[in-house]
């Protein structure tokens, strides 16, 4: 089936009912975001023909018309990140071949600089502030002038969107989706979280990422739930979103979840979060510490996610109950997966699919799937390196139990080999972020003559936590080997760097703390 398709039955099912909730207080039904988003899909064609146009903004209502509007032309919206630099910006763009652009308030000034440098001849501009320039219309009144009936020349093609990895060593790969691969991630999503039209979703994340688009947006909407849209993330504005709309499903990556937790934690009256029935997160290490504190702030239904750009929305999920049984799971393959795990190879080869590990023992993690992207756009290198039989590669290290469930250990190019044993960091860090004082902890190899690489830590305390303390801890828990232990700490109290997906960025810790 098509996403397209799937949307508009969710309009003929649900047209009166809401369907979108800002955080400015506006508000649509599913009738009016249809109406609007067929209006923005002519105004595009009208001004760029079938060609592809790229949106930058925060979670706005522009941004949602302007999916809908690309599964309704049968061509990619760009999803760019509000994130990003202007060079990135526009190396993006260039890339993925965007025409248009379309952005709001906050993201104005890059805009500008954008169609300065000639990236774009049309914008269109979705917002309240005064933007001078002869190359920019209003979106309302771009929107007022468009036609609201379906045009006869949609859809051009089968494509549905064009988004980026999260590139925290190099620029961000385009990677591009058509409607049947983002439908099969839509309703994996449904499935996971058995959502249903009675659901209200919170959007906190930002929106132009993979797992936010089609593993929290379009489930909600092939549903015909409400998405309540939070512009950018802040913990105390998420809780009152969450108790003021009674919110059912939330999607925060780990980073998130301990700053709403510790909102929790310090309000005499901690805000009523009863209503959440399903809490997806994912993207970073999930301590048995975390899964504690958000049973006791939030919620007990919290679901530990897996995925990756390229494949969609996730490879595997775990469900709040297996999660007791099996803390610190990814879970098993999710609902249109076949996952191996398999002997481990440099990134310069391919691994072997009929290499399986048994259980007890590491390998790749390596997937294929109906929603699975093939290719990134213009990197043939890159596109060699990850796509090959039909199979993806992960580049993540995972341990199976006996039950056959998952445990990410790291990532393959993040290896540290210490004196001739192999040490994967995601182990150390785990031990380390379960310490009662640690908030937070990414572990690295550093050059060593004399160990080739000695396993060093960068920790995040608010207490008087000395290297001596953590050293006694590491030496005597039972899960860390001597020989994994650090034996290089810097101690910090200020948050790790990360991506908006919640991956650590580590040169920047290695720069800061170890030049």
């Amino acid at each position: 089936m098509k996403l397209g398709d799937a949307l508009a039955r969710t309009v003929r099912c649900y047209p009166d009912k809401l369907a979108l909730v800002t955080d400015d207080g506006r508000s649509f039904t599913y009738a009016e975001l249809d109406e609007r988003s067929t209006r923005l899909a002519n105004a595009i064609t009208d001004r760029i023909g079938a060609e592809r146009y790229a949106v930058l903004t925060v979670n706005d209502v522009s941004a949602i018309e302007s999916m809908w509007a690309g599964n309704k032309r049968g061509r990619s919206t760009v999803q760019l990140s509000y994130r990003a630099t202007v060079g990135e910006l526009e190396q993006m763009a260039d890339t993925a071949d965007a025409e248009a652009l379309l952005f709001d308030d906050h993201n104005a000034d890059d805009a500008l600089e954008l169609l300065d440098r000639g990236a774009f001849d049309v914008a269109i501009h979705a917002g309240d502030r005064d933007v001078d320039h002869e190359d920019v219309e209003s979106y309302e009144a771009v929107l007022d002038a468009a036609s609201p009936d379906p045009n006869d020349a949609h859809p051009h093609g089968e494509e549905c969107a064009i988004l980026h990895t999260s590139g925290t060593t190099s620029v961000p790969k385009m990677v591009q989706f058509d409607q049947d691969q983002l439908w099969y991630g839509a309703i994996q999503g449904v499935m996971e979280h058995g959502i249903d039209e009675t659901d209200v979703a919170l959007c906190t994340s930002p929106w132009y990422h993979m797992v936010t688009t089609d593993a929290w947006l379009y489930p909600h909407f092939v549903a015909g739930a409400t998405v309540v849209l939070h512009s950018t993330f802040d913990p105390e504005e998420a809780l009152e979103l969450i108790e003021s709309h009674e919110v059912t499903g939330l999607l925060a990556v780990p980073t998130q979840l301990k700053a709403l937790n510790d909102v929790q934690r310090a309000k005499e009256t901690p805000y009523d979060s009863d209503s959440l029935s399903y809490i997806r997160t994912g993207g970073a290490i999930v301590t048995e510490n975390l899964i504690e504190a958000t049973h006791e702030h939030l919620s007990e239904h919290l679901y530990n996610t897996y995925g990756m750009t390229e494949a969609g929305p996730d490879l595997t999920f775990a469900h709040p109950e297996v999660q007791e049984e099996h803390p610190g799971t990814i879970g098993k393959e999710a609902f249109s997966w076949e996952i191996r795990v398999v002997e481990s190879v440099p990134v310069s080869e391919h691994p072997d699919p009929e290499a399986t590990v048994d259980p007890g023992e590491r390998g790749e993690v390596i997937a294929r799937g109906p929603g699975m992207s093939h290719e990134y756009i213009d990197n043939e290198e890159a596109s060699a390196k990850s796509y090959f039989d039909g199979w993806l590669r992960t580049r993540d290290v995972a341990r199976v139990d006996e039950d056959g469930y998952l445990y990410i250990v790291d990532r393959v190019d993040n290896m540290i080999n210490s004196g001739g044993e192999n040490v994967y960091p995601a182990e150390v860090e785990r031990v380390l972020g379960n310490h009662p004082e640690v908030t937070e902890a990414c572990v690295f190899g550093l050059d060593d003559e004399e160990w080739g690489q000695i396993v060093t830590a960068v920790v995040v305390t608010e207490s008087d936590l000395t290297e001596e303390e953590l050293d006694e801890y590491c030496l005597q828990h039972d899960g860390l080997a001597d020989f994994k232990r650090p034996r290089n700490y810097a101690l910090t109290d200020e948050p790790l760097p990360r991506t908006d997906t919640g991956t650590i960025v580590r040169e920047d810790l290695i720069q800061k703390h170890f030049a």
